[in-house]
């Protein structure tokens, strides 16, 4: 599929404030799977200074710098061609010891994947909701890895209402499992969690998904990824209840939801309220 991406983020504060550093990271993922044919970033004010980097989890983000001229106003224009190449999410061949649990990855490995093992949210420990739900599928599945995700992905879409709330933190996975309802990337870190539960390698993914063309509303998504060996990472969206394919358009991938926020950074300005607004629309070229 090819997708055309237009979306303009907008801060406004109800005094002057000076910009400090920021990171963007809304430039699609470039991959085996993805190719990006065009991308620019424009940014008002005019930075001093812009960089396109590799952050620690191997995204490409942009890093912003100003000077000390006083703003009311941020605003990052992105515009992107996409083209998603994975129309077959089950084309892969796990390693023979890779399809039941317990999953133990190779030593080196397990070092590279270490930060996508962790509880995704503090406290420090498992959420023993979490680690309930997937004994629970891991039993009903006989411990069949890919079985496990399928029911997981499908137990999470079909038991939860999805709620637009676009900003704020996650849910902790038991609040959202006890509201059976949440954001995309409430049930995302419930996903992650469950995963991680059984030993299963997950981070949280944020991106763009085609949705209803019809219609002309279109929101940030994200979903989860879980790391097989044999087939490598793997997209699962529990909003969706599906596997990912060439629908979704992943811009940056990451082992905690806030370092695959879309914009973070701070002001100079002591108490200042901001208000956010967006634009986004994606078509079919």
């Amino acid at each position: 599929m090819r997708y055309f991406i237009q979306h303009q983020t907008t801060y406004n504060y109800a005094q002057a404030i000076e910009l400090l550093p920021h990171t963007i990271r809304l430039r699609p993922r470039v991959s085996g799977s993805q190719l990006l044919h065009q991308f620019s970033c424009q940014v008002l004010p005019l930075p001093e200074n812009q960089t396109l980097v590799l952050d620690a989890e191997g995204n490409s983000v942009i890093h912003l710098w100003w000077g000390r001229q006083p703003t009311q106003q941020l605003q990052v224009q992105i515009t992107a061609a996409v083209e998603t190449l994975c129309t077959n999410p089950f084309n892969f061949v796990l390693e023979p010891w890779a399809t039941h649990f317990p999953l133990n990855y190779p030593t080196l490995t397990l070092h590279s994947l270490q930060a996508y093992l962790t509880p995704p949210l503090p406290p420090v420990g498992f959420d023993p909701v979490a680690y309930q739900l997937a004994q629970e599928i891991a039993q009903a599945c006989d411990s069949n890895i890919i079985l496990f995700l399928n029911q997981l992905t499908q137990k999470l879409y079909e038991h939860s209402t999805y709620q637009i709330r676009e900003t704020g933190s996650p849910w902790p996975p038991c609040l959202t499992w006890q509201k059976q309802s949440g954001s995309c990337r409430d049930l995302t870190v419930l996903f992650m969690e469950a995963c991680r539960c059984m030993g299963l390698a997950a981070r949280f993914v944020s991106g763009y998904q085609e949705g209803d063309l019809d219609s002309r509303e279109r929101h940030l998504h994200a979903w989860a990824e879980v790391y097989l060996p044999g087939a490598g990472w793997l997209g699962y969206d529990p909003t969706h209840g599906l596997a990912v394919a060439d629908r979704h358009i992943p811009l940056v991938a990451a082992a905690h939801p806030l370092n695959a926020a879309p914009v973070t950074g701070s002001v100079r300005g002591a108490g200042v309220q901001s208000e956010m607004s967006y634009q986004l629309a994606i078509s079919v070229l």
